[in-house]
């Protein structure tokens, strides 16, 4: 009776274990060490996705940007957002970097149509409430959904690999409760600059409500 107790307790044990690892969510994106990132709580975690659960915070967004290309529309709205930390605002205020660059697309319907994107800054802390003004930006209170549904990349984002890697997202999840909670459009994070090639981490974000 005591071994047949013993060897229950084993496999609970191990199954604990197991249930423990399986799923591991990602770590913390290397930058946000280094930069205010939004914050966020690890709803589930999956096979190469989690759901986070993020507080509603402030951003900066860029007007809708209509192009064939993610690089192109990117190009354009990092500008915009660039000049904005850098001064060109209604304060004149400098404001440090955060991460990740944030950009929603709406991909087009046919083939020679344009998407649609809206690239988002997160403000830092000391601006969440007064974020400074700006002809060319508006305030945004993001995410306006409850839950984002996240695939980790790595590399250079292009206009080939986040459509896939939308795609790989969708057929993660078929078949769990967050699979009907997919649209067409989506977010992608990015969480370098341009100029760092080591530790690269991007991803791709579905938003629920579910």
């Amino acid at each position: 009776m005591r071994g047949t107790r013993v060897s229950v307790l084993v496999v609970l044990v191990l199954f604990c274990c197991k249930m423990s690892t399986e799923g591991k969510g990602y770590k913390e994106a290397f930058n946000c060490k280094q930069l205010e990132c939004p914050k966020y709580e690890v709803m589930h975690t999956g096979k190469q996705f989690e759901v986070r659960k993020y507080e509603v915070a402030t951003w900066m967004s860029t007007p809708t940007i209509n192009s064939t290309s993610y690089s192109d529309a990117v190009a354009r709205g990092f500008n915009l957002l660039f000049a904005y930390i850098q001064g060109n605002n209604y304060k004149s205020a400098k404001i440090e970097m955060t991460a990740p660059v944030l950009v929603d697309v709406h991909p087009s319907t046919g083939p020679f149509c344009n998407s649609t994107f809206v690239v988002n800054f997160y403000v830092p802390q000391k601006y969440q409430k007064y974020p400074p003004g700006s002809r060319q930006l508006r305030p945004a209170k993001l995410p306006r959904q409850k839950y984002g549904i996240v695939r980790r990349f790595g590399g250079f984002m292009n206009d080939g690999n986040i459509a896939s890697e939308a795609l790989a997202l969708k057929k993660t999840v078929k078949g769990t409760p967050w699979e009907s909670s997919f649209g067409k459009s989506y977010s992608v994070a990015g969480y370098n600059s341009p100029f760092e090639y080591d530790n690269r981490v991007n991803e791709v974000i579905f938003w629920s409500n579910n």
